[in-house]
């Protein structure tokens, strides 16, 4: 996942969120994530966030294991998956210790846990503020929830987004590139743009492995087109 834009006297920068795999940023060994970050930053990437990272065990050194991740890669939000709610708490205390934010990723009407934004925000409503989501808009309508709705609930606690598009809301497997499928993308920039959104949106593009390219090409010119249609600059 990655956006890109053009600062006034500086070569083409390129943000995004690394997954910890092997391909992407490799969690272990620690040299080994130094290394990735190092050869993003020498290719003009900056990453912003690390996810989604899977945080399955209810253990101290697990759990802290992933935040040590974070700050080798030198990430402010982690995108997580699936925590349980009963670690929630000792997550929480790590959020504090560290400084990093803590981004739950929604993932649809198959999870038991977090299928809705509003399922998180639910259960980190009296948490500390750096405790929030990173809402996938596609798993967002799939659940029934309404992804502009959605934004401004989540307000402050919003730290990431993952953007895509689709053309079924019920079907996972009806992605296309954005801009082509029913997903209210100007609604959901203008929720973003009331809730004075800091953070980033994600292009998260799942199909056409062998050749994203052109899909993602048109994604980006899309939701760049909408934003100078929308008044503003990319």
């Amino acid at each position: 996942m990655a956006q890109t834009r053009q600062p006034q006297g500086k070569i083409r920068e390129i943000w995004g969120d690394a997954k910890d795999v092997k391909d992407h940023l490799p969690i272990t060994p620690p040299e080994a994530t130094t290394q990735a970050v190092a050869d993003y930053t020498a290719a003009g990437i900056r990453l912003t966030a690390v996810g989604a990272v899977n945080f399955l065990k209810d253990e101290d050194d697990d759990i802290r294991s992933k935040f040590d991740y974070a700050r080798r890669a030198g990430v402010s939000v982690i995108v997580a998956s699936d925590p349980a709610p009963a670690t929630l708490p000792r997550i929480e205390k790590l959020v504090r210790q560290y400084d990093i934010r803590f981004a739950i990723h929604n993932h649809g009407p198959e999870n038991k846990f977090w299928p809705s934004p509003l399922n998180v925000l639910k259960a980190v409503g009296s948490m500390d503020p750096r405790m929030g989501c990173c809402i996938d808009v596609g798993h967002c309508v799939r659940a029934g929830t309404d992804v502009v709705e959605a934004i401004y609930a989540a307000g402050p606690r919003l730290f990431n987004m993952h953007m895509k598009d689709l053309t079924d809301f019920t079907s996972k497997e009806s992605q296309v590139a954005v801009g082509d499928g029913i997903i209210p993308v100007r609604g959901i920039f203008e929720a973003l743009i009331a809730i004075k959104y800091p953070g980033y949106v994600d292009l998260e593009y799942e199909i056409h492995p062998d050749d994203p390219m052109p899909g993602m090409i048109k994604s980006f010119a899309y939701m760049r087109g909408m934003l100078v249609g929308m008044g503003y600059r990319g």
